[in-house]
């Protein structure tokens, strides 16, 4: 990758507007709190804005495997994914280096975007409640919807355009130098080791959360298939739709399994028992 340290006022402003769009939660509906949980979209359109999508989206997949344990209880994450995603993504891509140095650059980045949701928050709070208690009050409907949907989306913009814009025109390429000029130093190799660990945690977070002792052998079975058909360089959109395949034959089994027993060899044994008590 060719480093070239610069993010123009036009990628900086379309990203910003992005993030900010995801943080509303104004982006068709319900879906933004998913693009919002995941870092994969803000990646694929980071990658839109500088024209390098395919290299955007090898250090999104990266920075996306620490984010598959983290859970967000009442909607609040420990680390925002959009926003780190927003700026490690550019850092990686303007640096030249690995994905590893990105998950390293994602990890404080998200923290500190978890603040400014926060604040988000309090903002929230100061300005909807006496709007919204002042529409209730009058029974002015329409205002009282523009409190609770309109207001945030604009005090989100408010907030994270300008600080987003910022992050990435000023910050990104200060970032992108410091991590091309400690490339190849001990503390490099520490953070890189760090990155790759995190993803590890990530993965196994999210086996311990929704794995089961019964579904083990799905885990162990998607393994031994990426080990064994490593030669064969098999994508990862081929592999999701054998796993799509494989959980549709099981769960159909499974349910013609129940169906039968609770109106075959079930039903039969209730009318034994009913006899026998007789």
């Amino acid at each position: 990758m060719e480093a070239t340290m610069q993010v123009t006022v036009v990628q900086a402003l379309l990203i910003a507007l992005w993030v900010a769009g995801v943080m509303s939660r104004a982006l068709l509906g319900g879906a933004t709190t998913t693009m919002r949980f995941t870092p994969m979209m803000t990646g694929l359109v980071v990658g839109v804005v500088f024209g390098r999508v395919a290299d955007a989206m090898v250090v999104t997949a990266a920075i996306q495997l620490i984010y598959m344990g983290v859970f967000s209880p009442g909607g609040q994450m420990p680390s925002e994914p959009a926003i780190a995603a927003a700026v490690a993504v550019p850092v990686s891509l303007l640096s030249g280096q690995s994905a590893e140095s990105a998950i390293a650059v994602a990890v404080p980045v998200g923290l500190l975007g978890s603040y400014l949701y926060q604040l988000r928050f309090f903002v929230n709070t100061l300005v909807m409640s006496r709007m919204a208690d002042d529409a209730a009050n009058n029974a002015d409907s329409a205002k009282l919807s523009f409190a609770i949907i309109g207001m945030p989306i604009i005090i989100a913009f408010i907030i994270f355009v300008p600080f987003m814009f910022v992050a990435l025109y000023f910050g990104v390429p200060v970032i992108s130098s410091i991590v091309s000029s400690a490339s190849g130093t001990i503390i490099f190799h520490v953070l890189e080791t760090i990155g790759g660990g995190l993803a590890s945690i990530g993965i196994a977070v999210t086996v311990y959360a929704i794995g089961k002792k019964n579904y083990v052998a799905f885990f162990l079975l998607a393994y031994f298939m990426s080990t064994i058909l490593s030669s064969l360089n098999v994508t990862m959109i081929t592999y999701a739709v054998v796993g799509m395949l494989i959980a549709f034959i099981y769960i159909l089994v499974k349910n013609e399994t129940v169906e039968m027993v609770g109106t075959g060899a079930g039903g039969s044994s209730v009318a034994d028992d009913d006899d026998d008590d007789y």
